[in-house]
């Protein structure tokens, strides 16, 4: 499992891209978004994404780690 800091970041990018909606068709910020996805579900040993986000977000909060980051951290 990746250090809740890592995860808190990587959810933010996800949202950030998800934000574009899913029919975007953009396919720079597809591949971002899918990219994205990819990592936090290897990050936290799941295979889809809500199941990624739910485990991240779950360990963000009991490491004690803020909920949000600012874009430009997220990127980072």
């Amino acid at each position: 499992m990746a250090h809740p800091s890592m995860l808190r970041k990587l959810v933010a990018r996800y949202e950030e891209l998800a934000a574009h909606g899913a029919e975007s068709v953009d396919p720079k910020i597809v591949r971002q978004r899918e990219d994205t996805a990819y990592t936090l579900c290897v990050s936290t040993g799941t295979r889809d994404i809500r199941d990624a986000l739910r485990v991240a977000r779950h360990a963000i909060a009991a490491a004690g780690e803020p909920a949000a980051v600012a874009a430009a951290s997220a990127s980072a």
